[in-house]
């Protein structure tokens, strides 16, 4: 397996094929991993990722201090951060909770947590050589070659592999080569990162905490605060306009010091700037995410504003989709009609987020109309509660909607599986917790005929399920919540969830062809059947 991009979707991409034991090749041509701390808003739905591979209790030691006051704090807009006490709350996401997810955000810059990703890659079988640029794809019936080359030497590597993910960020080698289009709004904003010390910040703060603050003091800036990463340096980010003639060259270290001291109020400020980087905010999504055996994934396949903080993890998400249907193509126990699932489930999230994404920039930056605010979800629906709908999900129309107005996990096919805290062998765990290496059929005290049927079931797709009876006296207890009242069926009803915790198929009880309609949900959704 070929990867190409070594930031945080390639890195996950690599770890999960790897503890799916598929070993991986990942070409980057950056020297090394990221040096600044970008991406810092890690999502529960991102940490149960990690905690399903093995290594969430890694990314969590990462985290310095407790971070979750900042995200309470939500989104606020100051005139100067000398005035925080006027701050104007733009938005409170909701963002985890204990009856939803066993785990929660957190704050922690990528130049940290994609060392422990590469680490962990590594272990797992991936050859990640850096400083490594693709240059050409071909393909064929039976696989991919690839041309890559040292970035220092000169060196050509040619490589053969089965399958290619192209996970190398909005300016994709790989889907250039492809010819794959974009569609959307394009470039909607241009910003200069800004990486800066300035010790006196946290007293004129008075120790708030926020996801971001805006500033509207700076000349002729809009800049937003944060170190949601948890440590110095903090971030800025003014915005500039190119159709007025300005760019990247006006933000000389002279200039940043001056809109620094602008937006905090405090014209003797401290400032020591560090870094500086300009991006662009756009919006764009590929038209499609997979050609052939080569598949696009995150910043690659979709872009958008950084409102919300979805990128890195909208792509995390997408590697871990992908990763766990190409092991099952590979190992045989899926069909080919499994990889077809990823463009029509990912495509779909993917163009939710980034009108999401869209939606909160124009509101932050204060030009949404109210039919704009009333298309707003909450952060939770994005980040936990969106639906997958492809041909692998039973029981789902096809013009259902990606995000619901309201946070909806109860089981219904093509949504996360419901987190219900559950006794094993005198553990607590989470139903979370059953859901890694193969399609797992949750049943009852009255659910005897579905653990009959999943055992031929398995036999008769050649896919390995694995059956769970959660009752007092089953192989699981539960543990204050009613599993079946939490997935919306009796105890003698069952509920089919694939390797990635995502429902495919649910009978709300007992029926008398269990074994008849099991089977073919489980061919459907391991991609045997169409």
């Amino acid at each position: 397996m070929l990867i190409v991009g070594a930031g945080p979707v390639g890195l996950s991409a690599a770890l999960f094929l790897g503890r799916h034991g598929i070993r991986t090749l990942l070409v980057e041509k950056r020297s090394g991993t990221s040096r600044l701390p970008r991406a810092p808003g890690l999502q529960a739905r991102t940490m149960e990722l990690f905690r399903a591979a093995g290594i969430g209790a890694d990314i969590r030691a990462l985290e310095m201090g407790d971070s979750h006051p900042y995200f309470e704090g939500g989104i606020i807009r100051v005139n100067t951060y000398a005035e925080i006490d006027d701050a104007e709350v733009l938005e409170s996401p909701s963002l985890d909770g204990p009856g939803i997810s066993p785990e929660r955000v957190m704050g922690c810059g990528q130049d940290r947590y994609e060392v422990v990703l590469t680490e962990y890659a590594r272990q797992g079988g991936c050859d990640l050589r850096f400083g490594t640029q693709l240059e050409s794809i071909e393909q064929d019936d039976q696989g991919v070659t690839a041309i890559a080359r040292d970035r220092e030497t000169g060196e050509v590597l040619t490589v053969r592999a089965k399958y290619l993910i192209g996970a190398d960020g909005a300016s994709s080698t790989t889907r250039d080569l492809l010819g794959v289009r974009r569609e959307g709004r394009g470039a909607v904003f241009h910003a200069m990162s800004i990486y800066f010390r300035a010790p006196e910040l946290e007293n004129l703060l008075k120790g708030r905490k926020f996801i971001l603050c805006y500033a509207t003091a700076a000349p002729g800036v809009s800049m937003g605060l944060s170190r949601l990463h948890g440590r110095d340096p903090w971030l800025a980010a003014p915005i500039y306009f190119p159709e007025k003639g300005e760019g990247p060259e006006d933000f000389t270290d002279e200039r940043c010091v001056e809109l620094l001291r602008a937006g905090a109020g405090k014209a003797d400020l401290d400032v020591e700037v560090m870094a500086k980087v300009p991006w662009e905010g756009a919006q764009l999504v590929a038209e499609t995410f997979r050609v052939g055996r080569v598949f696009l994934a995150g910043d690659a396949a979709h872009v958008h504003p950084p409102a919300g903080g979805f990128g890195a993890n909208t792509g995390i998400h997408d590697a871990h989709n992908l990763a766990w249907k190409l092991a099952a193509v590979l190992g045989g126990t899926g069909g080919p009609a499994l990889l077809d699932t990823y463009d029509a489930e990912r495509r779909r999230v993917g163009r939710a987020m980034a009108e999401q994404a869209i939606i909160r920039n124009r509101i932050r930056h204060g030009y949404a109309d109210e039919a704009t605010r009333a298309a707003m979800v909450d952060d939770i629906i994005i980040t936990l509660g969106y639906r997958y709908i492809s041909s692998g999900i039973l029981g789902v129309e096809p013009d259902a909607a990606v995000l619901t107005p309201a946070l909806v996990l109860d089981g219904k096919p093509g949504t996360r599986a419901p987190h219900v805290p559950l006794r094993r062998d005198g553990e607590r765990i989470s139903t979370i917790d059953l859901f890694w290496d193969r399609f797992v059929l949750l049943t009852g005290s009255s659910g005897t005929a579905w653990t009959e049927a999943a055992e031929r079931a398995a036999k008769q797709t050649g896919v390995p399920l694995r059956n769970y009876v959660i009752a007092e006296d089953g192989d699981l207890r539960p543990d204050g919540v009613d599993w079946a009242t939490a997935y919306d069926v009796s105890p003698g009803g069952a509920v089919l969830v694939r390797p990635d915790a995502f429902v495919a198929w649910r009978s709300a009880g007992a029926v008398t062809d269990a074994d008849e309609m099991l089977a073919g949900a489980l061919a459907r959704a391991s991609g045997h059947r169409s």
